[in-house]
C-alpha cells in the first residue's frame, strides 16, 4: 500500500473501464497538493501498465470535484520565480500525461470544478455534468491575481477559440451545468449525481478510439480561426485597449492572460503550456497576487465560514419591516423580499410606501426584460412587500429597519414610535451612515437589542452592511444581526461605534483629500485623473458632485450640533479641514451639487457633458507644485492611514473586515487587496518613512505612529488558513 493510497480509489469494471476517485483524506476538499499529485501519478502507472484498460473516469468523493491548487501554499511562496517555474511545471506534468494514455478519459463533474480543478477536466477527452446546485465549472484564477498555470489557458483556447475563451479568463467566469454546456465547457449534462458514473461508462464503451486530443491531432485548427485570422487579429489588437480601460494597467493578471491566449496561438502546444507556466511564477511573485489572495479568497472565506461572525446559535428572521421608503427604503425592502422575508415598507402614507416598493419593480423588471428573471418570479417577489402607513402593520415582526432621514430629530420620534411593535426577541436596526449609535439608542425602551445596520446607495448593487455595535448593543443583537446581513445576502463588516464609524469617517478622508490638492495648488483635472490612476472608481470632485454639496454641509452641521448637545470636541472628519472650508463656501455661491443647481465643481451642460468650474483657483492657499506621484499617494495613503487609526482606536474589530470593507463599501482599489493589506504589501517601515514624508510636506494628517503599525498582524497569520 503507498503512501498515497488513501486519498483515492481505483475500481476496474469488467469492461475494462477505471473509475479513479478522489478523495484526499483529512481535507473537505481535493486540492492540488504533494497527496493529489503522487496519488494521480499512481493512477496513471497503473493505467499504462495495464493493457486491459478501455477507458478511465476521473470523479469525486467530495461535494466538489475539485477546489483548485493549495493557496496557502502560494500565499507562502516566498521564493524565486525560477522555482516557481520548475513547480508548476512538476505539478502540471500529470495532466499531460493523462491526454497521452491512448485511451478515453471522462471527467465526471459532480460539483464545483474551478480553477486547477477544472484543468483536470479540461485534460479529459470528454466532460460530463450533473445539473445540481453547486455544480459549477470555470477558470477565476484572475480573480486572484493569477491565471491558470496549470493549462487552462492553451486547452480552453483550443477548445472552443480565442473571442469565446478570452472573456471566461478575463473575467474568471463561473457556469453552471446549463451554461458551461452552452459554452462548450463540458459535453453531457445529466440530471443528478448518481447519473454521472452510468453516463460516463456509455460514453466511453460508445467512443473506445477518443482518446487522442484535437490539439494533438494532425491538421488541428482553431476554433474561430488561427492566429492569422482577420477576425482572431482584430481581437488581439483591439483587447488591450478595453482590458487598460478596465484595469488601468493597475492589474497584471489580465494582462499577462491576455499575452499568453494571444502568443499561445502561435507556439505549439507543449511551448504554450511552458509559456503559461512562465507567466503564473511570475504573478505569484508579485505583491498584487499576494494582496488577492489574502482579501479575495481567505478573507472572504473567513467571512462566509464565519470565523468573524459571534458566537453563537443560527438566527433567522421570519419577518421584517423598514421604516422610510426613500431610495434607501425601498432598496432595502427589495433586499428582504429577494431573499423571500415577507416586508412591511413603511411610511407617512400608503402612496409613498408605495412609491418606495416601486424600487423593487424597477430592479426586476430590468431582469423580466434581459430575459434573466420571468414575470411570475417578479410578481411573488414584489407581493412580499406591504406598503403601509400603519405602524399596526408591524407588530411581531423579527426585524425593523429604520431608515428614515439623517435628522436625529425624525429618528428619535420613529425610533420611540416603532420600536414597541418589534418582536420580543427582535432586534431593531437603524440605517445611518455616521450618527452615533450609542447616542441613538437611549431613545429605544431596550438599547440592548437597538444596533446601526448601515446600508450603501444602490441596496441592490452594494453587497455589504456595516453593522455597528452600540455601547448597550448586546452580543446577543450583534450575532442576530450578523446573522441577519448574511441572511439577506450581504457581507456584514462589524464595528464599534465612533462619528463616522469606520467606512463614511475613512471615505471622508479621500474626499477631503481631493479639495486640499486643489488648495495645494494641482489643477482640478488632475486631481480626478490621479485619482483614477489609483483605481478609485470615481473622482472626489465628482462624487461630491453626484452626492450634493448641500447634503455635506448638512451632515457637518448635523454633527456640530451633536457635538454641543454630548458636550463633545469630537466633530465628525475633524481632520477634513478642506471639506469644512470649500464645502459650505460653495454652497454658498449656489454650486450645492448636479441635482440641486445643476453646478457644483463641475458645470453641467444641456448637451449632457460637463467641464471643470474655472472658479475653483478661489480655494488655492500655496501652489506647491504637487506630482502626480504625491497626488495619487496622498490619495491611497490618507484612506489606509485613516483605517490604520480605525484599527487601532478599536472602531475595526479586525484586519479582514477592514480590507474586504474598504474594498467593497468605499471602493478601495481592488489591486490592493484592501486599505491595510496595502501597507503589507508595501512594507510597514517603507510605508511609514513614506507617510513621514508626506506628513513633513503636506500635513500632520499623514503622519504615522510605530504603536499603530504595532497593531497589524503579518497577513500569513491574519489568514492563516487551508484551500477548501
Amino acid at each position: 500500500m503507498s503512501d498515497y493510497s488513501a486519498n483515492y480509489t481505483y475500481e476496474k469494471d469488467a469492461d475494462g473501464i477505471v473509475t479513479y476517485v478522489m478523495d484526499s483524506e483529512g481535507q473537505s476538499a481535493n486540492t492540488m497538493n504533494d497527496k493529489w499529485f503522487g496519488g494521480f501519478k499512481e493512477m496513471l502507472d497503473r493505467v499504462r501498465e495495464d493493457e486491459g484498460v478501455r477507458g478511465v473516469i476521473i470523479a469525486s468523493a467530495k461535494k466538489t470535484f475539485f477546489a483548485g491548487g493549495d493557496l496557502g501554499d502560494m500565499l507562502a511562496a516566498d521564493v524565486p520565480g525560477p522555482e516557481l517555474f520548475e513547480f508548476t511545471e512538476r505539478l502540471k506534468a500529470p495532466l499531460r500525461e493523462l491526454e497521452k494514455l491512448n485511451v478515453p478519459v471522462v471527467a465526471a463533474i459532480n460539483g464545483a470544478a474551478l480553477g486547477g480543478g477544472f484543468e483536470i477536466c479540461l485534460a479529459a477527452n470528454h466532460r460530463i455534468i450533473a445539473d445540481v446546485r453547486g455544480a459549477v465549472v470555470g477558470l477565476p484564477e484572475v480573480t486572484l491575481g493569477l491565471l491558470p498555470g496549470g493549462g487552462g489557458i492553451t486547452r480552453l483556447v483550443r477548445m472552443i477559440g480565442l473571442e469565446a475563451a478570452l472573456p471566461l479568463l478575463l473575467e474568471g467566469t463561473s457556469l453552471n451545468a446549463q451554461k458551461a454546456a452552452k459554452a462548450g465547457l463540458v459535453q453531457e449534462v445529466v440530471e443528478g449525481i448518481d447519473d454521472l458514473i452510468p453516463a460516463a461508462k456509455a460514453w466511453l464503451l460508445a467512443n473506445p478510439d477518443a482518446g487522442t486530443q484535437p490539439w494533438d491531432q494532425k491538421g488541428f485548427t482553431f476554433p474561430g480561426g488561427d492566429a492569422n485570422a482577420p477576425n482572431v487579429r482584430l481581437t488581439a489588437a483591439s483587447a488591450p485597449t478595453m482590458l487598460f480601460k478596465k484595469t488601468r494597467g493597475l492589474m497584471p493578471a489580465p494582462e499577462k492572460i491576455l499575452d499568453i491566449a494571444v502568443n499561445g496561438m502561435r507556439m505549439g502546444f507543449d511551448s504554450a503550456l511552458r509559456n503559461e507556466s512562465r507567466g503564473l511564477a511570475y504573478l505569484l511573485t508579485l505583491p498584487t497576487s499576494k494582496a488577492a489572495i489574502s482579501t479575495f479568497f481567505f478573507g472572504m472565506q473567513a467571512v462566509k465560514g464565519g470565523k468573524v461572525r459571534p458566537a453563537g446559535d443560527k438566527w433567522a428572521a421570519q419577518s421584517s419591516a423598514v421604516l422610510g421608503a426613500g431610495m434607501m427604503g425601498g432598496g432595502i425592502a427589495y433586499a428582504h423580499s429577494k431573499r423571500k422575508i415577507p416586508t412591511v415598507l413603511k411610511d407617512t402614507n400608503v402612496e409613498a410606501a408605495e412609491i418606495g416598493k416601486a424600487y423593487t419593480d424597477r430592479v426586476n423588471g430590468k431582469l423580466v426584460k434581459r430575459g434573466r428573471m420571468t414575470d411570475e418570479a417578479a410578481q411573488a417577489q414584489a407581493a412580499l412587500i406591504t406598503p403601509s402607513a400603519d405602524y399596526n402593520d408591524l407588530k411581531g415582526v423579527d426585524v425593523i429597519v429604520e431608515a428614515v432621514f439623517e435628522d436625529i430629530a425624525v429618528k428619535e420620534k420613529v425610533i420611540k414610535e416603532s420600536f414597541e411593535y418589534l418582536a420580543e426577541d427582535g432586534i431593531y436596526g437603524t440605517n445611518t451612515s455616521s450618527l452615533p449609535i450609542s447616542y441613538l439608542q437611549t431613545f429605544a425602551p431596550d438599547p440592548s437589542r437597538f444596533i446601526g445596520l448601515h446600508f450603501f446607495s444602490p441596496v441592490d448593487r452594494m453587497k455589504v452592511v456595516e453593522i455597528i455595535a452600540g455601547k448597550q448593543t448586546s452580543e446577543e443583537t450583534l450575532r442576530k444581526a450578523y446573522d441577519y446581513t448574511q441572511q439577506i445576502g450581504y457581507m456584514p463588516i462589524v464595528v464599534n461605534d465612533e462619528r463616522g464609524f469606520f467606512t463614511s469617517r475613512v471615505f471622508s478622508t479621500f474626499m477631503d483629500e481631493g479639495i486640499e490638492l486643489i488648495r495645494d495648488g494641482m489643477n482640478p483635472v488632475a486631481v480626478e485623473r490621479a485619482s483614477w490612476k489609483t483605481g478609485m472608481p470615481v473622482g472626489p470632485l465628482a462624487i461630491y458632485d453626484e452626492v450634493s454639496l448641500e447634503l455635506t454641509r448638512k451632515a457637518y452641521a448635523t454633527h456640530a450640533e451633536l457635538d454641543k448637545i454630548l458636550g463633545e470636541d469630537a466633530r465628525f472628519g475633524q481632520n477634513c479641514q478642506g471639506c469644512w472650508t470649500v464645502v459650505p463656501a460653495m454652497c454658498e455661491l449656489g454650486r450645492r451639487g448636479r441635482n440641486w443647481d445643476q453646478a457644483g465643481f463641475y458645470d453641467y451642460h444641456q448637451d449632457g457633458s460637463k467641464t471643470i468650474w474655472p472658479g475653483l483657483s478661489q480655494f488655492i492657499i500655496e501652489d506647491r507644485k504637487v506630482s502626480m506621484a504625491d497626488a495619487t499617494d496622498r490619495i491611497l495613503y490618507r484612506q489606509a492611514i485613516e483605517t490604520l487609526r480605525c484599527l487601532d482606536e478599536n472602531v475595526l474589530r479586525t484586519e479582514v473586515e477592514a480590507n474586504l470593507g474598504s474594498i467593497f463599501a468605499i471602493g478601495f482599489p481592488a489591486w490592493t487587496g484592501g486599505a491595510l493589506q496595502y501597507i503589507h504589501g508595501i512594507g510597514l517601515q517603507t510605508f511609514k518613512a513614506r507617510a513621514d514624508e508626506l506628513a513633513d510636506r503636506y500635513g500632520e494628517r499623514f503622519r504615522v505612529t510605530e504603536a499603530q503599525l504595532a497593531r497589524l498582524t503579518p497577513p500569513a497569520e491574519v489568514y492563516a488558513s487551508k484551500a477548501a
